[in-house]
C-alpha cells in the first residue's frame, strides 16, 4: 500500500489531535469531534490519527480526562490552599472563576451540554459535582463551620459559579472584580482584609 507523505513524515502528537479535538468540543459540540474533520484542519491523514488512539471513543475519553484534571483538580487544589482566614481561603478558589487557566468555564459548559445526551458523562459531571463541593465543604469545614452550614455555603458557592456558566453569563474581569469583596462576604459570612483582597488582586493584575 503507498503512504503518502503525511502517513510517512510528520504525524502529529497525541497532544495536537486531544487539542483539535477540544477545540472542536468548544466551538461545536461533541457530534463535531470526528477523526476525518479534525485530520482535515489538521492537514494530516486520517490514518494518522490512528498512532495515538485507538478510536474515536478512545479520543473522548481523554477529553473527560482533560476535564476532570483541569477544573475538577484545580477546584480541589485551591480549596485547599493556604490562607490565614476563612475570606482570604474563598479569595483562593475565586482565583478558578477569573483565570481560565484554572478553570476553563468554556470547556465547563461544553461537557454540560454534552451531558444532556450522553448519560455516561452526565454520570461523569455528577461525580465532578459531588467531589467539588465536597471539596469546598471541607474548606468551611476547615475553619470551623458545622457540617450543615459548611454544606449549604459550599453549595452556595458553587451553584452559583455553575448558574454563570450554564446562562453564559457576559461579566468582564473589571466588573467582576468589583464584586468580589461582596461576594466573599456572602459566601463566608466574613469581610475580606484589605491585605487579602492586595493579594487577590496582585495575582489578577493584566
Amino acid at each position: 500500500m503507498n503512504q503518502t507523505s503525511k502517513d510517512s513524515g510528520w504525524r502529529g502528537s497525541a497532544d495536537l489531535w486531544l487539542e483539535a479535538a477540544y477545540e472542536t468540543l468548544l466551538e461545536a459540540g461533541v457530534d463535531a469531534v470526528k477523526i476525518q474533520p479534525l485530520a482535515k484542519s489538521l492537514n494530516l491523514s486520517r490514518t494518522s490519527f490512528y498512532w495515538f488512539f485507538k478510536n474515536r471513543e478512545e479520543l473522548l475519553d481523554a477529553l473527560i480526562a482533560r476535564w476532570r484534571q483541569k477544573n475538577t483538580g484545580n477546584l480541589a487544589e485551591r480549596t485547599q490552599a493556604y490562607a490565614e482566614t476563612v475570606a482570604e481561603a474563598m479569595l483562593n478558589v475565586c482565583d478558578c472563576w477569573l483565570d481560565s487557566g484554572l478553570f476553563d468555564s468554556r470547556f465547563e459548559f461544553a461537557i454540560r451540554s454534552w451531558a444532556l445526551q450522553s448519560p455516561g458523562i452526565a454520570d461523569e459531571v455528577h461525580k465532578a459535582d459531588t467531589q467539588r463541593i465536597e471539596a469546598l465543604t471541607c474548606m468551611f469545614r476547615r475553619f470551623g463551620q458545622d457540617a450543615a452550614r459548611a454544606d449549604v455555603r459550599a453549595r452556595a458557592v458553587y451553584l452559583t459559579q455553575i448558574g454563570y456558566i450554564s446562562m453564559q453569563t457576559q461579566e468582564d474581569s473589571a466588573e467582576r472584580l468589583r464584586r468580589i469583596a461582596d461576594y466573599v462576604e456572602i459566601f463566608t459570612g466574613q469581610a475580606p482584609q484589605q491585605r487579602e483582597l492586595d493579594r487577590f488582586f496582585a495575582r489578577h493584575a493584566h
